[in-house]
């Protein structure tokens, strides 16, 4: 048995990377127990790297070093961390502090676990001097997960003539599938976790969600400065920024529980400054797609046939220990739920019932699925969903729609729910306003804006 609560300190035992091969090693330990050891693998060694770039790669490792750890951190949650073979200053313990405990909320909120005042990173009291400009060059490494919205970004971005790389991390046969379609340069990152997680987890470790994208973030940053790039680039939206509202079984309190955090703005705009002030002044770290909501991005998607028969937005498709492809969309999670009504109001009927070989919105035994998107009777799934508020405009809008209203679940909006809603928030177009909220680079924003506007 994985002994949990008698762990006393989680250990960040030490890091390295190897130039000649690409492979970075992350090790961790619980107390004085065995290392747990993780190794990432980055194409295109061997690496040649200026004492400027040799710097900024140090400091990249040792981030990735400290938010990867989150994956074996959780497995106990001791009440003390330690940082051997290096020290960090006051703003990257806080910054440590903020991913570790909002992105483990959905985590601590589904194993009743308080994490507040529980993490804490050993600092000096000091700041380090701000970074330098590490001599990249313009080019954007582009993180693809096989599903619309990455598509989108890549698409825009080929539009406005941006130099990109495809990027992504691990061995899935579908986003290397997706990947390809593109037609773009491609870079597949290697990932392993130290094995004795999957046996700790087996034997009474903590588990459950973690923050994935700033894991995978810190992964890209990496990437980028040992290929000399000045942009890391992902795809998430505004809608990212809002989690699920949970109501205290006696309805005395409320609490928002983010399963994206690490795709929300908070968690953006704090690792983006960062970034600029402690790795590499000319490093970029953005969302494309953050002025936008889903709906918005499903309306972009909706315009281009290109990727109907490659994407997928279907997290049953994908799983640590690999991938179970049998069919691009299953029908039944809460991300095929959203998808295929977000993309409904953009995409002809017939198109759209093909992407997902069936009609989820005449399917009564969806029921449950889709009020968890409405919030209705129901909070907002534990997945990377849009707001309650777009999943109603979307059904208020396909009401209207002669090939949609007949729908049994579209009928039943109508009939049931619609009328218990505030009309005035229904309307679809409000909610495809681009926000102001963004760190897009100021030489893309103008030409970026027009191009989402035709």
């Amino acid at each position: 048995m994985f002994q949990r609560d008698a762990i006393g300190e989680f250990r960040f035992v030490r890091c390295s990377f190897d130039a000649a091969t690409g492979v970075a090693q992350l090790v961790y330990a619980f107390d004085d127990g065995p290392e747990l050891i993780e190794t990432v693998t980055v194409p295109g060694a061997p690496f040649d790297l200026d004492a400027t770039r040799t710097h900024a790669v140090e400091q990249a490792l040792r981030l990735l070093h400290l938010i990867a750890g989150v994956s074996y951190y959780k497995a106990a949650v001791p009440q003390r961390i330690r940082i051997d073979g290096y020290d960090i200053d006051g703003d990257t313990a806080a910054l440590l502090e903020s991913i570790y405990l909002n992105g483990l909320g959905e985590f601590a909120y589904r194993n009743g676990l308080d994490l507040h005042g529980r993490i804490r990173f050993p600092h000096r009291d000091d700041v380090d001097a701000a970074a330098p400009s590490a001599g990249l060059r313009e080019h954007a490494l582009v993180a693809i997960g096989g599903g619309k919205d990455s598509l989108v970004s890549i698409e825009a971005l080929r539009t406005l003539g941006v130099e990109q790389t495809v990027t992504w991390i691990g061995g899935s046969q579908l986003i290397a599938a997706c990947a390809a379609h593109t037609g773009l340069p491609t870079l597949n990152i290697g990932r392993a976790l130290a094995p004795q997680l999957f046996d700790y987890n087996r034997h009474g470790a903590w588990n459950g969600h973690i923050p994935v994208t700033a894991v995978n973030s810190a992964i890209l940053v990496l990437t980028a400065l040992l290929h000399g790039v000045d942009q890391v680039v992902f795809s998430n939206e505004r809608s990212a920024s809002y989690g699920s509202m949970i109501v205290a079984e006696d309805g005395s309190t409320t609490k928002e529980v983010n399963h994206q955090w690490s795709k929300g703005w908070t968690f953006e705009s704090s690792l983006g400054d960062y970034l600029q002030t402690h790795v590499a002044a000319d490093l970029h770290y953005y969302s494309l797609l953050r002025p936008l909501s889903e709906l918005a991005v499903a309306r972009q998607f909706a315009k281009s046939t290109r990727y109907d028969a490659f994407f997928s937005s279907c997290n049953r498709n994908f799983h640590i220990l690999g991938e179970r492809p049998i069919s691009r969309w299953c029908g039944v999670c809460p991300k095929c739920h959203f998808v295929f009504l977000a993309l409904a109001p953009f995409m002809p009927k017939p198109r759209l019932v093909g992407i997902f070989g069936r009609n989820l919105l005449d399917d009564p035994a969806q029921t449950a699925g889709y009020d968890a998107l409405l919030e209705y009777q129901d909070h907002k799934p534990f997945e990377c969903v849009g707001e309650g508020r777009e999943s109603r405009a979307a059904m208020a809008a396909l009401t209207t729609r002669a090939e949609w209203r007949g729908d049994a679940l579209v009928e039943r909006f109508a009939r049931e729910i619609m009328p218990q809603l505030d009309q005035a928030a229904l309307p679809i177009e409000p909610l495809l306003v681009p926000d102001e909220e963004q760190r897009i680079p100021a030489t893309l924003q103008e030409r970026l804006g027009a191009h989402f506007a035709t």
